[in-house]
């Protein structure tokens, strides 16, 4: 079998991807995620972006097997994605401070033209953050390239209370539906590659 193709620049998905021994190269989508607008449905929406990455990337690999996802910040109807600029970043923080929130990253495998797609969902309840806090958390961690601007991981898990659901999937790649996936898509079983 030919490495799986990881359709993704984050470190952080190659990261929980290795994991496991299931051999796959890295191969970032160059796909415009701006080109699909929100339209109210995060389950649909980040479906939708993942499996258009998954398509872009598989009309350059041909006959491989491709795995792709996007992950977003969703409350109250407003998606946060990744912060433009320090002012965005700040403020997303300030409107996530002391609140529920949901985590959707939408999973998909495409393969000779069999794409499959789901997505999973985990709540997070942030703790009331201070101004202070807030700067202090922007300042020391940088997290333009994060959802929401802000990360579960290492330090990052200051600002966060409580999480309900999958830990995986708010860094990124939710391991069981990455497993469900690959085994409905290809009967791939990632249990077969444990390290």
């Amino acid at each position: 079998m030919n490495p799986l193709i990881l359709g993704s620049q984050s470190p952080r998905r190659k990261e929980i991807l290795e994991y496991f021994a299931l051999p796959f190269e890295v191969y970032a989508s160059d796909f415009d995620e701006s080109s699909i607008p929100f339209e109210g449905d995060p389950d649909l929406y980040v479906k939708t972006l993942s499996a258009c990455k998954a398509e872009a990337v598989g009309a350059i690999h041909k006959d491989r097997i491709i795995l792709t996802a996007d992950t977003i910040v969703y409350r109250e109807g407003k998606v946060y994605g990744k912060p433009r600029n320090e002012e965005e970043a700040v403020s997303m923080l300030e409107e996530l401070s002391g609140t529920w929130h949901s985590v959707y990253t939408g999973v998909s495998v495409l393969y000779n033209e069999k794409l499959i797609s789901r997505s999973e969902e985990t709540k997070v309840l942030f703790n009331q953050l201070s101004q202070e806090q807030i700067s202090k958390y922007h300042e020391k961690l940088h997290l333009y390239d994060k959802a929401g601007s802000y990360q579960l991981q290492m330090a990052g898990g200051i600002a966060v209370s409580r999480i309900d659901g999958c830990y995986y999937n708010v860094i990124g790649l939710p391991i069981n539906t990455v497993k469900d996936l690959l085994h409905e898509a290809l009967g791939i079983d990632l249990w077969d590659y444990l390290r």
